[in-house]
């Protein structure tokens, strides 16, 4: 069983994201976001913890952070933070995880810019909205940013 609970974070990727494909198709991507809390203590900047998110992030969207996104990037990831807990069948120990299954992945444009580029033509279901209008569905545009 699973318990989802809404998620936004902001950090930096810890490395390259790795991709795959699943057995029915579906291409995801999995990576993982660093947070770290900053304070103020003594008029002072200091790092708090460190926090690590282990993400995933399915079809289409999981094709544009391929294209998109490499070690050290700031990114906002947006989705569901589910809880999983299962009994390992060589101890018999209760385990859990946690894992965010992003709905969106892009770079933060805190500390950088970015160049975006239409994918065309748009998409069907439940990705259309997310893709925006097509400036001209006769001439498909590859997804690409340039992250600075």
């Amino acid at each position: 069983m699973s318990t989802r609970v809404p998620i936004s974070i902001e950090g930096n990727l810890v490395a390259d994201p790795d991709f795959g494909e699943s057995q029915n198709g579906t291409k995801f991507a999995k990576f993982t976001v660093a947070v770290t809390d900053r304070k103020l203590e003594d008029g002072k900047w200091v790092d708090g913890d460190t926090q690590y998110h282990r993400t995933t992030v399915f079809g289409r969207t999981a094709e544009n952070v391929r294209a998109s996104l490499a070690k050290g990037d700031t990114v906002i990831v947006n989705g569901n933070l589910e809880f999983r807990h299962w009994t390992d069948q060589a101890t018999g120990e209760p385990r859990a995880a946690t894992e965010v299954v992003a709905d969106s992945v892009g770079p933060s444009l805190r500390y950088t810019t970015a160049e975006v580029t239409r994918r065309a033509p748009k998409a069907d279901g439940p990705d259309a909205s997310a893709t925006g209008p097509s400036s001209d569905a006769r001439t498909p545009q590859a997804a690409s940013a340039t992250i600075n």
